[in-house]
């Protein structure tokens, strides 16, 4: 039986080494945040590594699992917001422009926001129930005294979850709209709606 010499190195096809997984992961990320903008949280992870151009074992390699994926792309918008809430000068109008902004750009960021299990009916994961309470935990931090909103510690989340469920419509306009909407209906002043910029 003849023996194959072994294939030098030189011959294999080079994979890119850690640049190529950096831009794996960051394409991954971007198409995960676009189908879920577009599909919710529920979206085939097939969709997601056919939109980012890669094969799901590389989508794998990065995430996995279906959490693994959404808590990528979730843990950045609650950053920004968190960093809003940091930044000098921060008041809850600001803030809650900034969390408006990520509301109206993301069907996924709505459905963490309803994390409270409408009242133990449903299966929170774990990581959507840790994301909102960072996002309620922002946001109290900021909430003066006398605010419609400072009455009972669940009455910030709840508000949020109820603007959450106004966040409808075809475009990102009427989104923005109704939330603006909801958000005034509740006696609640929002600042303008917009990413965090630092």
């Amino acid at each position: 039986m003849t023996q194959r010499p072994p294939v030098s190195d030189e011959r294999r096809p080079a994979n890119g080494g850690p640049r190529a997984a950096a831009r794996n992961r960051t394409a991954l990320i971007a198409a995960a945040r676009e189908i879920y903008a577009e599909q919710g949280l529920d979206a085939p992870l097939s969709a997601i590594a056919r939109r980012a151009g890669v094969g799901q074992g590389v989508l794998y390699r990065h995430f996995p699992d279906r959490a693994a994926v959404a808590l990528a792309v979730l843990d950045e918008n609650v950053r920004q917001i968190e960093q809003a809430a940091a930044a000098d000068g921060a008041d809850l109008a600001g803030v809650l422009g900034v969390l408006t902004w990520h509301q109206t750009e993301s069907a996924a960021f709505v459905g963490i926001l309803h994390t409270d299990g409408a009242g133990g009916h449903q299966r929170v994961p774990a990581y959507a129930a840790d994301l909102s309470e960072r996002v309620g935990g922002a946001l109290r931090g900021l909430l003066p005294g006398g605010h419609p909103l400072a009455g009972r510690p669940e009455d910030l989340m709840l508000a949020v979850a109820m603007v959450s469920g106004a966040v409808t419509g075809p475009t990102r306009e009427e989104r923005e709209r109704r939330a603006l909407a909801a958000w005034r209906l509740l006696g609640v002043e929002v600042g303008p709606v917009r990413p965090h910029a630092g």
